[in-house]
């Protein structure tokens, strides 16, 4: 490994610990600088997953969020900093990803996802990880990934529990029946009442840095090939009761976007 052009001596030494893992090794950091992950929210969840993205040595990580730096938001959202309330979160975060690790291409989207926009933003990108905030855009992000054929690693958290799993549903399972999608898990969005925001009912910040950690993990996976793929799998963690669940779910053949008789073919249902 230590003759690998396409490695510095400066890139050697900092992913040395990876470079010796037997799942991950000189390939699988090799994968990973030549990977291109999309990153929906620079928040909660999207603060913690860039990080370790970065810090892993994906090549290039793009960022979408339309908001600025609030000191309300540094609760949880350790990607930014004092310093930078009031600046756009996308340019805190290339701030912030530079200084950790300057191998890194960070490519910014100081706009929010939106039906018009999605297909071009993520058409660049091999991965998707799901940091957003509300059920609208986890919907449009689940649809643009299947027509595009990406693979999408969804996080969510409540107050005080979190959730995270992993979309491949333009493949099938072993058993020949499509792989589910974020439609198959949840057909409909609750209602309002079910899901109050954070700002709304808060959210202890420690539990976003669990999540968002766990869904750089699962990508870190999906792009090295290591391990077991949280396909059909729903982990759960409530922190409350420092309790893992696993749920086991699977393609519904109702489902408007990849079941028998999809509705769902382009992007022309979101706004």
């Amino acid at each position: 490994m230590s003759n690998d052009p396409s490695f510095s001596d400066e890139e050697l030494e900092r992913y040395a610990r990876h470079i010796v893992l037997r799942h991950v090794g000189g390939p699988g950091q090799q994968k990973l600088k030549q990977a291109r992950v999309l990153v929906i929210g620079a928040g909660g969840l999207g603060s913690p997953a860039l990080l370790y993205l970065a810090a892993a040595g994906v090549g290039t990580l793009g960022i979408v969020d339309d908001d600025e730096v609030s000191l309300s938001n540094l609760q949880r959202q350790v990607l930014h900093g004092t310093k930078t309330v009031g600046t756009a979160k996308t340019e805190s975060a290339r701030t912030r990803l530079g200084d950790l690790n300057a191998h890194v291409a960070v490519e910014l989207f100081p706009s929010r996802l939106v039906g018009a926009n999605a297909w071009e933003i993520i058409s660049g990108f091999d991965l998707v990880i799901d940091g957003c905030d509300n059920f609208a855009t986890r919907y449009l992000v689940n649809d643009t990934c299947y027509l595009m054929k990406k693979t999408l690693v969804s996080g969510a958290v409540g107050q005080f529990d979190g959730s995270v799993t992993t979309f491949r549903a333009f493949e099938n399972s072993a058993d020949g029946t499509p792989n589910p999608s974020y439609r198959c898990l949840f057909p409909e969005p609750p209602p309002r009442e079910m899901a109050p925001s954070c700002e709304e009912a808060g959210v202890l910040g420690a539990l976003t840095g669990m999540i968002g950690a766990m869904q750089a993990m699962e990508a870190i996976k999906e792009i090295t090939g290591a391990g077991t793929s949280l396909v059909g799998r729903l982990i759960g963690y409530d922190s409350l009761d420092v309790r893992f669940s696993e749920i086991a779910y699977k393609w519904d053949p109702d489902n408007p976007l990849n079941g028998r008789n999809p509705t769902i073919t382009d992007l022309s249902i979101h706004p």
